[in-house]
Order: structure tokens, then sequence, then C-alpha cells
């Protein structure tokens, strides 16, 4: 036998208590070639269990939902280890609200606002699956904004802790440094520009520094950036 096997596609469960919501977007997902919905569940609950039981390669995890909330399921799923290779991208009615932080510290890959394009929704999916993050630079913005309404962010006057201060000592000059341009929202190609040097340079350094600094994915980097005060945010 000869020839490329076919690409699987991607396997994708929902997770939303609207059901006409879910309904509209499975109809968008399985329009798709390359992608396939293998699960609906209507809350947290059943979204970890449907996860557990399909092995989806992204969950879209609507973030508010009765019962078990798509923040504590978010939790359950990527604590699991048999389940590590999942992606969750988080649903919210506004692009940036006061569960979204806490939902990428979870280990959620980004978020998407319910009243995105199709095509933003279906490139999401593509975005995780592909081991990136899904964090644009608005995402990104209002995601330090959240930061500082919550308290959240680093105090300008406390020195980072000692587990991330060991953690950021084991990144080279230039790792920190992609690492702060990672945190204020540039793409792999405007921190190539910014820094002169290719693309597939910057996407190195970005998987290094993940790896050393234990992230899944771009968001966690972002969240990492500011908590250990390598960043400082600035207000306006």
């Amino acid at each position: 036998m000869t020839g490329t096997e076919p690409t699987p596609p991607i396997r994708v469960l929902l997770a939303d208590d609207q059901a006409l919501l879910r309904s509209a977007f499975r109809i968008l997902v399985d329009s798709e070639p390359d992608m396939e919905v293998v699960a609906e569940a209507a809350d947290g609950a059943e979204a970890v269990a449907l996860a557990r039981e399909t092995a989806p390669d992204v969950v879209l995890m609507d973030i508010r939902m009765p019962g078990t909330d798509g923040l504590a399921a978010t939790r359950m799923i990527t604590a699991d280890p048999e389940l590590s290779a999942v992606r969750i991208v988080m649903l919210t009615t506004f692009e940036v609200d006061e569960y979204v932080v806490r939902s990428l510290r979870a280990g959620a890959s980004g978020f998407l606002g319910k009243g995105a394009e199709p095509e933003e929704l279906l490139d999401a999916i593509r975005i995780a699956h592909a081991g990136e993050a899904l964090l644009s630079p608005a995402a990104t913005k209002g995601l330090i904004a959240t930061f500082l309404a919550q308290g959240g962010g680093t105090d300008p006057e406390r020195e980072p802790s000692p587990s991330y201060a060991e953690r950021l000592a084991a990144l080279t000059a230039r790792e920190r440094e992609v690492l702060a341009l990672v945190a204020g929202g540039l793409s792999n190609d405007e921190i190539a520009e910014r820094l002169d040097v290719s693309p597939l340079t910057v996407k190195t350094h970005v998987n290094r520094t993940m790896a050393k600094l234990g992230a899944r994915d771009r968001a966690q980097l972002v969240v990492t950036a500011y908590e250990s005060g390598l960043v400082r945010p600035r207000v306006e």
C-alpha cells in the first residue's frame, strides 16, 4: 500500500448549557472536512465525563454553566494526566470577564467571544489543536486589564516568588526578551520583525521558554510573565 494516510479530523467536544447554541456550533464544525463533533455537554460535569470517554482534541467550553461551570471543568480536565493532549478554548459572552484569568491559570489555551465570526471559531479550533494559543493582542490587553481589576496583577513593590525567580533564571536573555514580547501580545512574525530574526527562530525560542517554564502554551506564558513580575502592567 502506497500513498500518504489521510489526516484524521480534529475531534471537538462542545460544552454549553444552551442547546440552540450547541446545535449551531455542531452544524458549523461538522461542515468542515477537517473536523468533527464527537460529543455535546450541557454542563461542566458532563463535559469532564465526556472528555474522559471520547478523548477529544479540542473542547469548546462555555465559562458560565449551571452546576459545575467551565472553570471547574477546565481544572479537572487539565489536571487529568490521561487528557494532557486535550486543548480547551473558553467561550464567553464578553471577550474578557471575571473568570478568564483563572481559566488560563487552570490550563485553557485561550478564549473567544461568543459573538466571534464563524471563521474565527473554526480558526480557534485549528490553532488550539496545532498547539498554539488563541490569545490575540486585543485579548492580551483585556487579560492585563482583568489582572489589574482583580488585584491579580503583580504588585510593583513585590519581588517575584522564589519559584518564579528560579524558573525565570533558567531562561536565556533572549528567551526573557521574547517572553516579554509575547506578554505584550505580539505574534511570532511581529516579534521576528522587532528582533530582526526569522519567525522560525522566534518559534524555537517560544517553544524552549514554554518547556523551561512548564507552560502548556502561549496563553500560559502571558500569565507567567505578569505573575512573575517580568512584565509590569502599565496603568493608563
